[in-house]
């Protein structure tokens, strides 16, 4: 069984950095992506950023968070990073981690129908 957890949200003041974290755990190997999504109130869901977890590729999806947000990946803990700097008051919402389907690729565009495994979103709220 799948499960991933994301951990490290919580209030920062804008201009500031927070680094969240995602483990996935009961995938068999490492030829799977894995992906950060944000939602905020009253808004749609939008993706953040995708990693290969094999090769270490990744895309940036978010205009906005272009250049501020930062993805990695730790292989051997299975685990998933965002970075993100220069925090804005809009920049607060849910952020969620997913893992996708054995032997997916992140592309453009990216379908949340590929990732089946999802954590349950750690808060970051930015004040102003």
């Amino acid at each position: 069984q799948v499960q991933v957890e994301e951990s490290g949200g919580g209030l920062v003041q804008a201009g500031g950095s927070l680094r969240l974290s995602c483990t996935a755990s009961g995938l068999t190997d490492d030829d799977y992506a894995m992906s950060w999504f944000r939602q905020a109130p009253g808004k749609e869901r939008e993706t953040i950023s995708c990693i290969n977890m094999r090769n270490g590729g990744s895309i940036d999806y978010g205009g906005s968070m272009r250049g501020r947000f930062t993805i990695s990946r730790d292989n051997a803990k299975n685990t998933l990073h965002l970075q993100m700097s220069s925090l804005k008051p809009e920049d607060t919402a849910m952020y969620y981690c997913a893992a996708s389907s054995s032997r997916y690729w992140c592309g453009i565009p990216l379908d949340e129908a590929d990732f089946p495994y999802w954590g349950q979103g750690t808060q970051v709220t930015v004040s102003s």
